[in-house]
């Protein structure tokens, strides 16, 4: 049963339901035939219907094989205030006891179900399995990834954070996930954290920080470079260079990489005990039940498990 999927329903108040419907219809048949939902039953097929999406669906009270293409297996979890996270809670659970693969996590709203407590379920989750700080957050794409080394933090209190040991860190379970999952030494670009890498002035975090991290990562991959000046990384002639773009923050990466492959891309968790993906993008409350949202990125999460 290790080879299942669970796709956890995320927020009711979004698009997941018609992700769902739109993945399942265009899946292959080995692809459904190793994914379930863990979501409310009751609250699916109700938002199937909405979105005129007609699939076989099957209540299961305890996770089950999956021995039909044909029906789409609905784990059933209680509609409450806590509903979204008592989805993700479970899925954790079961892919910590490898009863299951790994798990997608469809979109949250995360002031609505985190509120104060994490900036994300990456955060959450790695909360809950005890690795807070070597968690990394990676946004894949099969030509090129990327992953920035600090996350939901206020621009003012990203030098204050970062740390060679950071940085070595998350470039480690980096550098393992493409060793052991993908069958190769990846090509990794670290960009400076100011323009122009601040021209490499002795006070700069680029030579105080990311250049004594780089040299010491260098140990375990020579493909590691840097630090490489984030302004040109991303035009069409650099790009392709490497396997994955490392940035010292947030939007440094994020933005011009979703700008170049929109919904054909995947939020990947990497340093968990198993694998969580997720769409990249949000709930989009706003066409919500309208039948207008793109399946593309969930898609590529359960694709991503064949790699």
């Amino acid at each position: 049963m290790k080879k299942i999927i669970a796709i956890t329903a995320g927020d009711p108040k979004s698009i997941n339901t018609e992700i769902i419907g739109k993945t399942w219809k265009i899946l292959k048949k080995k692809h459904r035939k190793k994914i379930f939902i863990i979501g409310n039953f009751n609250l699916i097929k109700k938002q199937l219907k909405q979105n005129k999406i007609n699939i076989f669906l099957e209540k299961i009270v305890q996770l089950k094989a999956i021995n039909s293409s044909n029906v789409l297996y609905i784990l059933d979890v209680p509609l409450n205030t806590n509903y979204v996270l008592n989805c993700v809670n479970l899925a954790d659970k079961l892919a910590r006891k490898r009863k299951i693969q790994g798990i997608i996590t469809c979109p949250i709203n995360k002031k609505r179900v985190l509120k104060s407590r994490n900036p994300g379920l990456t955060e959450y989750l790695a909360k809950k399995n005890k690795i807070s700080g070597s968690e990394v957050m990676m946004i894949f794409n099969k030509e090129l990834s990327v992953v920035p080394i600090t996350t939901h933090l206020k621009i003012k209190d990203i030098s204050k954070k970062l740390k060679k040991s950071l940085i070595e860190k998350k470039i480690r379970v980096l550098n393992n996930f493409y060793r052991k999952k993908l069958k190769r030494k990846p090509r990794i670009a670290v960009l400076g954290l100011n323009p122009h890498n601040d021209e490499l002035k002795r006070d700069s975090e680029e030579v105080s920080i990311i250049i004594p991290a780089i040299h010491k990562l260098k140990k375990i991959n020579k493909n590691i470079i840097g630090p490489v000046p984030a302004d040109t990384v991303f035009t069409n002639k650099n790009k392709f260079r490497y396997d994955t773009i490392v940035g010292m923050y947030h939007d440094q990466v994020l933005a011009p990489f979703k700008a170049i492959y929109n919904f054909n891309a995947i939020n990947v968790t990497l340093g968990l005990n198993y694998f969580r993906v997720s769409p990249d993008h949000g709930v989009a409350e706003d066409i919500a039940n309208l039948r207008k949202a793109n399946p593309l990125s969930l898609l590529r999460c359960v694709e991503f498990f064949d790699l």
